[in-house]
């Protein structure tokens, strides 16, 4: 019954709004430290741009978002979307709905129309903003955002957001979220373009930079910060649980 109320309209309204407030005050009594400084000037001429961070860090990615830049962010259909995003709209940020997937599920959870509708935002001049992994396969950059730079010809900007002072749990994506009165750093790469004429060779080589490009500015985020990333051994972890299973089947 309890769960069942959470998933009320009502209750996503106020937990939303309450996570808004609550990202305002991180964001308000933190000290950011943006890498490269002039990074906002940079990018200007690239707009609209697609935004990729690793799962686990979205909570902290709205704090990157100057209030001049138009954007909307991909929202799973479960679980937290649905106050996330109402906390996004209060931050000024649009949800679409629907989320990364492989095999028969990309159906269960609205990949291909959400696909779709950030290929006409992107095209409406909105910058679009999600993760590179999928569910369950952590620090695992998956195709479906090389396809959406494909498919819409704006560039790939990897992106982290950290904070000194934070929680971080002990989930599959070792997922993060900042608390108030410490330091931040906001640390974003370089752009990976992706032809719309490019063949499977060279998408994968664009799906190894964003993966490689994400990794680098996580790292130079905890570095400014003074700490380590609680998720840089995830991909070596499962690929160790990986190797384990096969040698045991």
């Amino acid at each position: 019954m309890g769960f069942s109320l959470l998933k009320t309209k009502f209750a996503q309204e106020a937990l939303g709004r309450s996570l808004a407030y609550y990202l305002r005050l991180v964001r308000r009594t933190n000290r950011f430290v943006v890498e490269p400084a002039d990074v906002y000037e940079r990018v200007r001429g690239e707009l609209p741009l697609i935004i990729a961070m690793w799962h686990g860090q979205h909570v902290m990615i709205p704090f990157a978002r100057p209030e001049w830049m138009p954007s909307c962010s991909l929202v799973s259909r479960h679980g937290d979307g649905g106050f996330n995003a109402v906390a996004l709209r209060e931050l000024g940020i649009g949800a679409i709905r629907g989320s990364g997937a492989s095999g028969k599920k990309v159906r269960e959870k609205g990949g291909a129309p959400a696909f779709l509708a950030m290929v006409r935002r992107l095209a409406a001049g909105d910058t679009m903003v999600l993760t590179a992994d999928i569910p369950k396969r952590a620090r695992i950059c998956g195709p479906g955002i090389v396809q959406l730079a494909r498919a819409s010809g704006r560039p790939i900007h990897p992106i982290a957001v950290v904070t000194s002072r934070r929680i971080d749990f002990n989930s599959w994506d070792r997922a993060s979220i900042g608390l108030p009165f410490g330091r931040g750093a906001i640390v974003v790469g370089d752009p990976v373009w992706v032809a719309r004429e490019a063949d499977e060779a060279t998408c994968e080589a664009a799906r190894l930079a964003v993966q490689a490009g994400l990794d680098a500015v996580h790292e130079r985020a905890y570095a400014l910060i003074g700490a380590r990333d609680p998720g840089a051994d995830l991909r070596e972890i499962q690929a160790a649980k990986a190797a384990a299973k096969a040698s045991a089947a």
